[in-house]
């Protein structure tokens, strides 16, 4: 119980330094749009295997991308993840190529069990992020003006879940209730030469979201042998409005005598995540293999976004990925480690450079992303330290459009303790 104690008080510390923490992620110009970067919620396995998790059902490893997961756990274990990661960033928009790195706490989660069916979760995952700082000189009727952008904030989820055995360890229901909260700015400077006599312009739009999101699952589990299973995966996320509050701030002139200072705040206006529908599937042979697969779809395409539909389309994700363990049960530490690889591919939500010319389609881009990681056994055999690595391509539907591409790095700690075990001495 000592140790559970501690690492119930060292989340708690880590719970109130989030919002300190949570800084941005990314610098993808593409986050000035919409909700920004949508985050990768898998974890530890799950992350360096492509960031399956629908089908994914372990005692071992928590996994919020499905609730209907937590219930496969033991009566006398605790489990506790935290995870962080680091990122090198690479831009090109045709002429000039720029270099950045970042790094962040990623998230945070307890899992335990309450009988021998029902099991609860409790964490605080990222949804999406937004950093980008980018701008241009123009001309225009002999005019040159500078022109600015950037952002920064987050979205996360703080969720609480639990998961249900209907029959027998192999079909289970789950739900995640989670509050959706954070706040994304956008800024956009407009800076004049003095002799030209016209007024600066600077604009801030503030987002602050607060309200609740709502994930099913259901996994249904098929044994092939006495060591191997398939377990069958399904998610489904509502469609929601979400309570948002708009801050628009707009400074024209500064000092001079002819500036002024708009204020606005809009609350009626609309704003929308998209219904999510998810499957997945798992081949497990049990302390050797596992082979995974995910697809998911989000009908992005009629949700709102500053009152006005159109500005997203529909995304699709597909992953898939393998771990394996040479010998679970050597003494040699080698052969207990466990080696995992995926892959998966994404086409982005956002619609950008919506114009007249493009009948205000826009162009979106198409991601693709590999990973290999490893999860080191500690001296119980129990707990694990995960890493991964991910090589990501962000390819634009237009030329003109900026090519990105990053190497994340990914470690996570997954604490796997016996929860009121007391050993007996004779």
């Amino acid at each position: 119980m000592l140790r559970i104690n501690k690492v119930v008080i060292i989340s708690f510390l880590i719970f109130t330094q989030w919002l300190s923490w949570a800084q941005n992620n990314t610098n993808s110009p593409y986050t000035r749009f919409g909700y920004g970067e949508l985050a990768d919620r898998s974890f530890g396995a799950g992350r360096a295997m492509g960031g399956v998790g629908i089908g994914l059902r372990s005692s071992k490893q928590i996994n919020p991308m499905n609730p209907a997961s937590y219930s496969c756990m033991d009566t006398l274990t605790f489990l506790f993840d935290f995870g962080a990661s680091g990122q090198v960033s690479w831009f090109y928009d045709g002429t000039n190529k720029q270099r950045q790195l970042n790094g962040n706490v990623e998230y945070i989660a307890l899992q335990f069990p309450i009988t021998r069916r029902l099991a609860v979760s409790v964490g605080l995952l990222p949804f999406s992020h937004v950093g980008y700082e980018f701008g241009e000189t123009r001309t225009e009727n002999g005019l040159s003006w500078g022109e600015s952008f950037s952002g920064s904030g987050s979205l996360s989820d703080l969720y609480l879940g639990a998961a249900f055995d209907i029959w027998k360890k192999r079909l289970s229901v789950g739900m995640n209730a989670g509050f959706l909260f954070g706040n994304i700015t956008h800024y956009r400077n407009l800076l004049f030469p003095s002799a030209s006599g016209a007024d600066d312009v600077n604009r801030s739009q503030r987002y602050e979201v607060r309200d609740l999101k709502l994930d099913f699952g259901v996994q249904y589990t098929h044994p092939l042998s006495k060591t191997e299973s398939l377990t069958f995966g399904f998610t489904f996320s509502p469609a929601m409005k979400l309570n948002t509050t708009m801050y628009d701030i707009q400074v024209v002139g500064g000092s001079t005598a002819s500036g002024y200072t708009r204020n606005d705040t809009i609350t009626n206006y609309r704003y929308d995540i998209p219904n999510s529908y998810g499957a997945g599937v798992s081949y497990v042979k049990e302390n050797r293999l596992t082979l995974a697969a995910d697809f998911l779809y989000e009908n992005w395409a009629d949700a709102h976004f500053d009152n006005e539909i159109g500005q997203f389309k529909n995304r699709t994700r597909v992953a898939a990925g393998a771990e394996f363990i040479p010998n679970y049960n050597n003494r040699f530490y080698l052969g207990r480690i466990r080696y995992r690889a995926g892959f998966h591919y994404s086409n982005s939500y956002l619609r950008v450079g919506r114009s007249a010319e493009n009948g205000y389609k826009g162009h979106g881009y198409d991601e693709y992303g590999a990973s290999l990681g490893f999860g080191f056994p500690l001296i119980d055999n129990r707990s694990l330290l995960n890493v991964s690595f991910e090589y990501v391509k962000v390819r634009p539907e237009l030329r003109t459009m900026i090519d990105e591409q990053y190497f994340r790095f990914t470690m996570n700690y997954t604490f796997n303790e016996l929860w009121f075990f007391k050993r007996k001495v004779d």
